[in-house]
């Protein structure tokens, strides 16, 4: 990761970590790397969703572009997904992304991918933030050079035809709940479930700037419980702001993470011989229950860091398929370079229709081991981490769990503290693991 970006883009209070000089900076710069410094004129799509301070980063982006000669097509509020989609296959030089996903409306981040609709690479990103800090001087273009900005809302219609075709089925009097967290899918997912003949019923649909994500989406799925049990649902997604990810809710309103999304999904693939390696990707938070499930059935799995950047890289290095995070965000690679909330409810749909079985009963094989999570504020991360007497009671949990628990101790990314996780067949013995490993952290002197 550098200064300014993260695994998933430049991220932070608008106008205050991540201001709009940032946003004509990347602008400037990408306008110039990808387009006049090789002598042509670049092609850029932005998408954004419906926070406040969108609409300026979005300008400000186009302003910097626009300077370095570069022709900046605007898809107006859309998702993640969508982006990394038309930026692929409409042949563009990059696309952004103004979104900060599942954070508070006063929040925003300008996430970055490459041509091929992946996350851009490491080496660029440092090169935007050299110049971001003037380490590098670049030309504004003048006359006829300078750039323009074109209304692409057509990508956006292109797109939700691509997810409408994809559909194997019809969702004819199937009823559907749809929590779009006043975020990017709101103009979007009821057109699609709709024209595949779903009756579908929304919340959260109702943007107005500042209230994208709150008391909603994924990260508040209580409420799509609730209105999936009032109106007798057979179904309901929660997407979050940017719509990169989804959870869902049976039609009993018990909540399906991405950890059964990938069972149920996986198993419908493997069933199918669709499940290239026989193997689904998961990241290191994946609960013990899911792996004890794909045990049982026979599908083999990969673990890698928090991220869906790494997940995804693990696939293309790897060759599968299925890849996500518990959070929701699933990646199909045979169909798009990211996560994508509302393919992952249509890939869900797929399964329940064609199994003719409720939600409840493709998700019922995951039973969700219990959880204890504790974050230690350290003064430094590397030295409790690597403390031979904490590593030692780290192997001694893992020890006496055996083959009916884990113990996860990994550094956070973004604060100064070390996270104890234990999962085991009782909340006490989390707890009892939990605190064997805290204790020896404080006792070796590394609180802070």
């Amino acid at each position: 990761m550098g200064k300014y970006f993260g695994t998933d883009g430049f991220r932070g209070e608008a106008n205050k970590t991540l201001t709009f000089e940032h946003a004509i900076k990347i602008g400037r710069f990408l306008g110039w790397f990808y387009g006049a410094r090789q002598g042509k004129k670049a092609q850029v799509v932005i998408g954004k969703d419906t926070r406040r301070s969108s609409y300026m980063f979005e300008y400000a982006l186009c302003t910097g572009l626009m300077a370095s000669g570069a022709d900046a097509y605007i898809m107006h509020v859309t998702t993640t997904p969508s982006v990394a989609y038309i930026t692929r296959v409409d042949d563009f030089d990059c696309g952004i992304m103004i979104s900060a996903s599942h954070n508070p409306f006063y929040d925003n981040g300008i996430k970055l991918l490459n041509g091929s609709g992946e996350k851009m690479d490491e080496e660029t990103i440092l090169k935007v933030e050299e110049y971001i800090d003037d380490k590098l001087e670049i030309p504004v273009s003048t006359g006829a050079e300078i750039g323009r900005t074109v209304d692409y809302v057509a990508g956006r219609n292109r797109y939700i035809g691509h997810l409408i075709s994809m559909s194997r089925y019809s969702f004819k009097n199937v009823r559907v709940g749809l929590d779009v967290s006043n975020g990017a899918a709101w103009q979007i997912a009821k057109g699609i479930f709709d024209a595949l003949g779903a009756k579908t019923y929304v919340i959260n649909d109702e943007p107005d700037g500042t209230n994208i994500n709150m008391d909603c989406g994924s990260t508040h799925i209580e409420h799509l419980q609730q209105f999936v049990r009032e109106k007798k649902l057979d179904v309901g997604f929660a997407y979050d702001g940017d719509a990169d990810r989804c959870l869902a809710v049976d039609e009993k309103g018990n909540v399906l993470t991405g950890d059964h999304i990938l069972y149920i999904y996986g198993l419908y693939m493997k069933e199918r011989g669709k499940l290239l390696n026989n193997t689904i990707v998961t990241t290191v938070m994946s609960n013990f229950g899911l792996y004890k499930a794909l045990d049982k059935v026979g599908i083999g799995y990969e673990k890698t860091k928090v991220g869906d950047k790494y997940v995804y890289e693990n696939m293309v290095q790897n060759g599968h398929r299925i890849g996500g995070e518990q959070s929701g965000h699933i990646i199909f690679s045979k169909y798009e370079t990211t996560g994508d909330g509302i393919l992952t409810s249509l890939k869900l749909m797929e399964v329940m229709l064609a199994k003719r079985k409720p939600m409840s009963e493709l998700a019922a094989p995951v039973v969700f081991y219990p959880q204890v999570l504790k974050n230690v504020r350290v003064k430094s991360k590397p030295d409790a981490q690597n403390d031979p007497d904490v590593q030692a009671a780290v192997k001694r949990v893992a020890e006496a769990l055996g083959d009916e628990g884990r113990i996860l101790v990994r550094e956070s990314g973004t604060e100064p503290v070390i996270r104890v996780m234990v999962e085991a067949t009782s909340d006490e013995i989390c707890q009892k693991y939990v605190d064997d490993v805290v204790w020896q952290i404080e006792k070796k002197g590394h609180l802070a």
